[in-house]
Protein backbone atom coordinates (compact mmCIF):
# COMPACT_ATOMS: atom_id res chain seq x y z
CA UNK A 1 0.00 0.00 0.00
CA UNK A 2 1.47 3.59 -0.68
CA UNK A 3 1.63 6.51 1.69
CA UNK A 4 -0.82 8.34 0.23
CA UNK A 5 -3.44 5.32 0.55
CA UNK A 6 -2.39 4.82 4.48
CA UNK A 7 -2.81 8.60 4.89
CA UNK A 8 -6.37 8.38 3.23
CA UNK A 9 -6.97 5.46 5.55
CA UNK A 10 -5.88 7.96 8.55
CA UNK A 11 -7.62 10.63 7.62
CA UNK A 12 -10.84 8.63 7.76
CA UNK A 13 -10.55 7.57 11.32
CA UNK A 14 -9.52 10.70 12.27
CA UNK A 15 -12.68 11.38 11.12
CA UNK A 16 -14.28 8.80 13.54
CA UNK A 17 -13.82 11.14 16.04
CA UNK A 18 -10.97 8.60 17.63
CA UNK A 19 -8.25 10.90 18.38
CA UNK A 20 -8.73 13.37 21.66
CA UNK A 21 -9.36 16.87 19.98
CA UNK A 22 -6.26 18.23 21.08
CA UNK A 23 -3.95 15.89 18.91
CA UNK A 24 -6.74 16.47 16.21
CA UNK A 25 -5.01 19.54 14.64
CA UNK A 26 -1.63 18.04 15.10
CA UNK A 27 -2.15 14.81 12.96
CA UNK A 28 -4.03 16.33 10.33
CA UNK A 29 -1.39 19.48 10.10
CA UNK A 30 1.58 16.25 9.57
CA UNK A 31 -1.00 14.33 7.46
CA UNK A 32 -1.33 17.67 5.48
CA UNK A 33 2.68 18.05 5.20
CA UNK A 34 3.27 14.46 4.38
CA UNK A 35 0.90 14.76 1.47
CA UNK A 36 2.21 18.11 0.36
CA UNK A 37 5.83 16.55 0.40
CA UNK A 38 7.26 18.17 3.33
CA UNK A 39 8.39 14.86 4.74
CA UNK A 40 10.71 16.21 7.63
CA UNK A 41 7.73 18.66 8.46
CA UNK A 42 6.05 15.24 8.84
CA UNK A 43 7.93 13.23 10.20
CA UNK A 44 8.77 16.00 13.33
CA UNK A 45 4.46 16.53 13.27
CA UNK A 46 4.00 12.34 13.80
CA UNK A 47 6.67 12.16 16.01
CA UNK A 48 5.03 14.75 18.61
CA UNK A 49 1.82 12.97 18.05
CA UNK A 50 3.05 9.48 19.06
CA UNK A 51 4.58 11.09 22.53
CA UNK A 52 1.42 11.93 23.85
CA UNK A 53 -0.72 9.21 21.71
CA UNK A 54 2.12 6.17 21.53
CA UNK A 55 -0.86 3.81 21.42
CA UNK A 56 -2.46 4.96 17.99
CA UNK A 57 -0.07 2.48 16.07
CA UNK A 58 -1.25 3.32 12.63
CA UNK A 59 0.25 6.22 12.93
CA UNK A 60 3.68 4.65 12.77
CA UNK A 61 3.09 3.42 9.09
CA UNK A 62 2.66 6.44 7.97
CA UNK A 63 5.99 8.07 9.99
CA UNK A 64 7.46 4.77 8.34
CA UNK A 65 6.81 5.62 4.77
CA UNK A 66 7.90 9.41 5.95
CA UNK A 67 11.01 8.04 6.78
CA UNK A 68 11.77 6.17 4.07
CA UNK A 69 11.07 8.65 1.69
CA UNK A 70 14.08 10.89 3.33
CA UNK A 71 16.46 7.85 3.53
CA UNK A 72 16.46 7.34 6.77
CA UNK A 73 15.34 3.37 6.20
CA UNK A 74 16.45 2.08 9.94
CA UNK A 75 14.14 4.17 11.35
CA UNK A 76 11.46 3.56 9.17
CA UNK A 77 12.03 -0.21 9.83
CA UNK A 78 12.30 0.51 13.22
CA UNK A 79 8.60 2.23 12.74
CA UNK A 80 7.49 0.02 10.42
CA UNK A 81 8.31 -2.89 12.78
CA UNK A 82 6.19 -1.28 15.60
CA UNK A 83 3.16 -1.44 13.31
CA UNK A 84 3.35 -4.71 12.70
CA UNK A 85 3.75 -5.83 16.23
CA UNK A 86 0.28 -4.28 17.10
CA UNK A 87 -1.28 -5.57 13.59
CA UNK A 88 1.03 -8.48 12.50
CA UNK A 89 -1.68 -9.29 9.42
CA UNK A 90 -1.40 -6.23 7.76
CA UNK A 91 0.30 -7.14 4.54
CA UNK A 92 0.62 -3.56 3.05
CA UNK A 93 2.83 -2.31 6.70
CA UNK A 94 5.06 -5.55 5.61
CA UNK A 95 5.46 -4.90 2.69
CA UNK A 96 6.86 -1.40 3.32
CA UNK A 97 8.74 -3.25 6.07
CA UNK A 98 10.19 -5.45 3.69
CA UNK A 99 11.58 -2.44 1.16
CA UNK A 100 12.78 -0.56 4.05
CA UNK A 101 15.17 -3.65 4.38
CA UNK A 102 15.78 -3.94 0.26
CA UNK A 103 16.60 -0.27 -0.15
CA UNK A 104 18.95 -0.73 2.83
CA UNK A 105 20.96 -3.49 1.37
CA UNK A 106 19.49 -5.64 3.80
CA UNK A 107 18.27 -8.76 1.39
CA UNK A 108 18.13 -11.45 3.79
CA UNK A 109 15.69 -9.41 6.11
CA UNK A 110 13.45 -8.08 2.97
CA UNK A 111 13.10 -11.33 1.42
CA UNK A 112 12.25 -12.96 5.35
CA UNK A 113 9.51 -10.31 4.82
CA UNK A 114 8.44 -10.21 1.20
CA UNK A 115 7.85 -14.24 1.48
CA UNK A 116 5.44 -13.61 4.14
CA UNK A 117 3.46 -10.90 1.99
CA UNK A 118 3.46 -13.41 -0.82
CA UNK A 119 2.34 -16.20 1.36
CA UNK A 120 -0.76 -13.96 2.40
CA UNK A 121 -1.60 -12.29 -1.02
CA UNK A 122 -0.02 -14.51 -3.93
CA UNK A 123 -1.43 -12.35 -6.12
CA UNK A 124 0.66 -9.36 -5.09
CA UNK A 125 2.80 -9.28 -7.82
CA UNK A 126 4.72 -5.75 -6.86
CA UNK A 127 5.57 -8.61 -4.12
CA UNK A 128 6.46 -11.03 -6.17
CA UNK A 129 9.03 -8.69 -8.30
CA UNK A 130 10.60 -7.39 -5.67
CA UNK A 131 11.07 -10.86 -4.23
CA UNK A 132 12.63 -12.30 -7.24
CA UNK A 133 14.86 -9.39 -7.96
CA UNK A 134 15.62 -9.86 -3.82
CA UNK A 135 16.86 -13.59 -4.82
CA UNK A 136 18.77 -11.85 -7.68
CA UNK A 137 20.77 -9.84 -5.54
CA UNK A 138 22.13 -13.19 -3.25
CA UNK A 139 22.57 -15.21 -6.26
CA UNK A 140 19.97 -17.18 -5.78
CA UNK A 141 18.83 -17.59 -9.40
CA UNK A 142 16.89 -21.43 -8.66
CA UNK A 143 14.50 -19.54 -6.50
CA UNK A 144 14.24 -16.74 -9.34
CA UNK A 145 13.02 -19.62 -11.23
CA UNK A 146 11.00 -21.20 -8.93
CA UNK A 147 8.87 -18.19 -7.89
CA UNK A 148 8.40 -16.99 -11.79
CA UNK A 149 7.31 -20.20 -13.08
CA UNK A 150 3.71 -20.42 -12.46
CA UNK A 151 3.60 -16.66 -13.98
CA UNK A 152 5.46 -17.82 -16.64
CA UNK A 153 3.77 -20.78 -17.16
CA UNK A 154 0.43 -18.93 -17.05
CA UNK A 155 1.04 -17.17 -19.89
CA UNK A 156 0.83 -13.94 -17.92
CA UNK A 157 3.93 -12.90 -18.37
CA UNK A 158 4.97 -9.16 -19.25
CA UNK A 159 8.26 -7.75 -20.06
CA UNK A 160 9.52 -7.05 -16.61
CA UNK A 161 8.42 -10.88 -15.28
CA UNK A 162 9.79 -12.07 -18.96
CA UNK A 163 12.78 -10.47 -18.42
CA UNK A 164 13.46 -11.86 -14.99
CA UNK A 165 12.82 -14.90 -15.94
CA UNK A 166 14.77 -15.42 -18.78
CA UNK A 167 17.62 -13.58 -17.10
CA UNK A 168 17.40 -16.15 -13.98
CA UNK A 169 17.62 -19.04 -16.40
CA UNK A 170 20.84 -17.54 -18.41
CA UNK A 171 22.68 -17.26 -15.20
CA UNK A 172 21.00 -20.67 -14.12
CA UNK A 173 23.06 -22.15 -17.42
CA UNK A 174 19.90 -22.77 -19.28
CA UNK A 175 20.60 -21.15 -22.14
CA UNK A 176 18.36 -22.77 -24.74
CA UNK A 177 15.09 -22.08 -22.00
CA UNK A 178 16.34 -18.19 -21.40
CA UNK A 179 16.81 -17.86 -25.28
CA UNK A 180 13.43 -18.13 -25.85
CA UNK A 181 11.76 -15.71 -23.01
CA UNK A 182 14.69 -14.16 -25.02
CA UNK A 183 13.56 -14.14 -28.23
CA UNK A 184 10.01 -12.78 -27.25
CA UNK A 185 11.29 -9.75 -26.00
CA UNK A 186 13.64 -9.26 -29.03
CA UNK A 187 10.48 -9.78 -31.35
CA UNK A 188 8.50 -6.93 -29.99
CA UNK A 189 11.34 -4.15 -30.50
CA UNK A 190 15.20 -4.14 -29.51
CA UNK A 191 15.77 -3.51 -26.06
CA UNK A 192 18.16 -3.02 -23.44
CA UNK A 193 17.31 -5.92 -21.39
CA UNK A 194 16.61 -8.09 -24.53
CA UNK A 195 20.47 -6.97 -25.70
CA UNK A 196 21.58 -7.70 -21.99
CA UNK A 197 20.44 -11.24 -22.07
CA UNK A 198 21.70 -11.83 -25.54
CA UNK A 199 25.50 -10.42 -24.01
CA UNK A 200 25.21 -12.73 -20.82
CA UNK A 201 24.68 -15.73 -23.10
CA UNK A 202 27.62 -14.90 -25.26
CA UNK A 203 29.82 -13.84 -22.27
CA UNK A 204 28.81 -17.65 -20.99
CA UNK A 205 29.81 -19.19 -23.83
CA UNK A 206 32.89 -17.35 -23.91
CA UNK A 207 32.05 -14.97 -26.95
CA UNK A 208 34.02 -11.76 -25.58
CA UNK A 209 33.73 -9.70 -28.94
CA UNK A 210 30.25 -10.44 -29.32
CA UNK A 211 29.08 -10.25 -26.07
CA UNK A 212 31.28 -7.09 -25.80
CA UNK A 213 29.17 -5.45 -28.73
CA UNK A 214 25.31 -6.54 -26.89
CA UNK A 215 26.23 -5.42 -23.70
CA UNK A 216 27.80 -1.53 -25.02
CA UNK A 217 24.18 -1.50 -26.97
CA UNK A 218 22.15 -2.24 -23.56
CA UNK A 219 24.00 0.72 -22.16
CA UNK A 220 23.10 2.68 -25.29
CA UNK A 221 19.92 1.82 -25.22
CA UNK A 222 19.57 2.41 -21.20
CA UNK A 223 22.32 4.00 -19.51
CA UNK A 224 20.49 3.57 -15.87
CA UNK A 225 20.44 -0.15 -16.46
CA UNK A 226 22.52 -1.15 -13.76
CA UNK A 227 23.10 -4.94 -15.13
CA UNK A 228 24.12 -4.05 -18.04
CA UNK A 229 27.09 -1.85 -16.79
CA UNK A 230 27.79 -4.36 -14.47
CA UNK A 231 28.01 -7.16 -17.01
CA UNK A 232 30.17 -4.83 -19.38
CA UNK A 233 32.53 -4.27 -16.84
CA UNK A 234 32.69 -8.03 -16.07
CA UNK A 235 34.03 -8.31 -20.16
CA UNK A 236 36.09 -6.39 -20.41
CA UNK A 237 37.76 -7.59 -16.84
CA UNK A 238 38.43 -10.91 -18.79
CA UNK A 239 39.43 -8.94 -22.17
CA UNK A 240 42.38 -7.42 -19.87
CA UNK A 241 40.55 -4.24 -19.38
CA UNK A 242 40.54 -3.49 -16.09
CA UNK A 243 40.37 0.58 -16.03
CA UNK A 244 37.65 0.15 -18.38
CA UNK A 245 35.90 -2.54 -16.00
CA UNK A 246 36.45 -0.19 -12.71
CA UNK A 247 34.51 2.65 -14.63
CA UNK A 248 31.40 0.21 -15.84
CA UNK A 249 31.49 -0.95 -12.48
CA UNK A 250 31.68 2.66 -10.63
CA UNK A 251 28.63 3.41 -13.38
CA UNK A 252 26.73 0.56 -12.11
CA UNK A 253 26.90 0.87 -8.46
CA UNK A 254 25.89 4.30 -8.86
CA UNK A 255 22.51 3.51 -10.25
CA UNK A 256 22.18 0.54 -7.65
CA UNK A 257 24.42 0.32 -4.81
CA UNK A 258 23.88 -2.82 -3.75
CA UNK A 259 25.06 -4.75 -6.85
CA UNK A 260 26.59 -8.04 -5.47
CA UNK A 261 29.24 -8.63 -8.71
CA UNK A 262 29.70 -4.71 -9.23
CA UNK A 263 30.83 -4.27 -5.39
CA UNK A 264 32.96 -7.07 -5.85
CA UNK A 265 34.65 -7.02 -8.58
CA UNK A 266 35.71 -3.19 -7.93
CA UNK A 267 36.38 -4.08 -4.25
CA UNK A 268 38.75 -6.27 -6.30
CA UNK A 269 40.39 -3.89 -8.91
CA UNK A 270 40.48 -1.43 -5.93
CA UNK A 271 43.05 -3.85 -3.59
CA UNK A 272 45.09 -4.54 -7.12
CA UNK A 273 45.61 -0.57 -7.38
CA UNK A 274 46.58 -0.61 -3.45
CA UNK A 275 43.72 1.60 -2.48
CA UNK A 276 42.51 -0.12 0.23
CA UNK A 277 40.14 1.82 2.30
CA UNK A 278 37.80 2.12 -0.85
CA UNK A 279 38.51 -1.53 -1.40
CA UNK A 280 37.22 -2.58 2.01
CA UNK A 281 34.17 -0.56 1.93
CA UNK A 282 33.23 -1.81 -1.45
CA UNK A 283 33.96 -5.66 -0.32
CA UNK A 284 31.88 -5.29 3.04
CA UNK A 285 29.21 -4.12 1.10
CA UNK A 286 28.89 -7.36 -1.01
CA UNK A 287 29.12 -9.42 2.40
CA UNK A 288 26.46 -7.63 3.96
CA UNK A 289 24.66 -8.68 0.32
CA UNK A 290 26.05 -12.15 0.64
CA UNK A 291 27.11 -13.21 3.90
CA UNK A 292 29.63 -15.81 4.50
CA UNK A 293 30.48 -15.99 0.85
CA UNK A 294 34.03 -17.26 0.05
CA UNK A 295 35.11 -15.19 -2.56
CA UNK A 296 34.40 -11.85 -0.47
CA UNK A 297 35.85 -13.16 2.37
CA UNK A 298 39.06 -14.44 0.50
CA UNK A 299 39.23 -10.73 -0.84
CA UNK A 300 38.87 -8.82 2.48
CA UNK A 301 41.53 -10.99 3.68
CA UNK A 302 43.72 -10.47 1.03
CA UNK A 303 43.45 -6.57 1.87
CA UNK A 304 44.18 -7.64 5.75
CA UNK A 305 47.48 -9.23 3.89
CA UNK A 306 48.38 -6.64 1.57
CA UNK A 307 48.08 -4.55 4.47
CA UNK A 308 50.44 -6.48 6.66
CA UNK A 309 47.65 -6.99 9.22
CA UNK A 310 48.56 -10.73 9.14
CA UNK A 311 46.88 -12.11 12.47
CA UNK A 312 43.60 -11.06 11.12
CA UNK A 313 44.35 -12.55 8.12
CA UNK A 314 45.23 -15.21 8.84
CA UNK A 315 42.56 -16.26 11.21
CA UNK A 316 39.80 -15.45 8.27
CA UNK A 317 41.83 -17.58 5.67
CA UNK A 318 42.34 -20.38 8.88
CA UNK A 319 38.31 -20.46 9.21
CA UNK A 320 37.65 -20.15 5.18
CA UNK A 321 39.89 -23.19 4.45
CA UNK A 322 38.19 -25.28 7.01
CA UNK A 323 34.92 -24.67 5.04
CA UNK A 324 35.92 -24.69 1.97
CA UNK A 325 38.91 -26.78 1.33
CA UNK A 326 39.15 -27.00 -2.25
CA UNK A 327 39.66 -22.88 -2.28
CA UNK A 328 43.23 -23.26 -3.55
CA UNK A 329 44.22 -19.28 -3.54
CA UNK A 330 43.05 -19.22 0.40
CA UNK A 331 45.68 -22.01 0.83
CA UNK A 332 48.16 -20.08 -1.21
CA UNK A 333 47.76 -16.80 0.83
CA UNK A 334 47.66 -19.26 4.13
CA UNK A 335 50.88 -20.45 3.29
CA UNK A 336 52.23 -17.07 2.84
CA UNK A 337 51.40 -15.82 6.23
CA UNK A 338 52.66 -18.63 7.87
CA UNK A 339 56.31 -18.18 6.69
CA UNK A 340 55.89 -14.36 7.24
CA UNK A 341 54.77 -15.31 10.83
CA UNK A 342 57.91 -17.71 11.27
CA UNK A 343 55.67 -20.69 11.14
CA UNK A 344 57.45 -22.91 8.42
CA UNK A 345 55.83 -26.00 9.43
CA UNK A 346 52.04 -24.86 9.33
CA UNK A 347 53.57 -22.72 5.87
CA UNK A 348 55.07 -26.48 4.14
CA UNK A 349 51.76 -27.86 5.11
CA UNK A 350 49.75 -25.63 3.05
CA UNK A 351 52.41 -25.39 0.43
CA UNK A 352 51.60 -29.15 0.44
CA UNK A 353 47.95 -29.27 0.53
CA UNK A 354 48.25 -26.69 -2.47
CA UNK A 355 50.37 -29.07 -4.26
CA UNK A 356 47.80 -31.87 -3.95
CA UNK A 357 44.84 -29.57 -4.85
CA UNK A 358 46.14 -28.30 -8.02
CA UNK A 359 47.47 -31.75 -9.49
CA UNK A 360 44.15 -33.11 -8.95
CA UNK A 361 42.41 -30.08 -10.86
CA UNK A 362 44.82 -30.67 -13.74
CA UNK A 363 44.42 -34.68 -13.56
CA UNK A 364 40.37 -33.61 -13.82
CA UNK A 365 40.94 -31.69 -16.67
CA UNK A 366 42.89 -34.34 -18.32
CA UNK A 367 40.08 -36.27 -17.85
CA UNK A 368 37.71 -34.17 -19.36
CA UNK A 369 39.88 -33.72 -22.76
CA UNK A 370 39.81 -37.69 -23.22
CA UNK A 371 35.97 -38.09 -23.05
CA UNK A 372 35.53 -35.02 -25.46
CA UNK A 373 34.21 -36.52 -28.96
CA UNK A 374 36.62 -36.27 -31.66
CA UNK A 375 36.90 -33.60 -33.85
Amino acid sequence: MSSAVLIFVLCGWLASGQTQPSSDAQLKDAIARHQSGDFSGAIEGYQRFLEVRPEVTGVRSNLGAALAHEGRFEDAIREYSLALDADPHKVSVRLNLGLAFYKSGQMLEAIQQFLKVHAADPSNRQATLVLANAYRYIGENKKVIELLEPIASAGKADDAVSYQFGSALIRDGQFERGQIWLDGILRKSESAEARLLMGTARMSANDLVNARADLQRAVELNPKLSEAHTYLGLTLLRSGDTGGAAAEFRRSLEIDPYDFDACLQLGQLLRQDQNYDESRAYLERALKLRRGDPGVRYQLAAVDLAKGALDPARAELEALVKESPQFVEAHVSLATIYYRLKHKEDGDRERETVKRLQAAQQAKEVGAKLQEPPQ
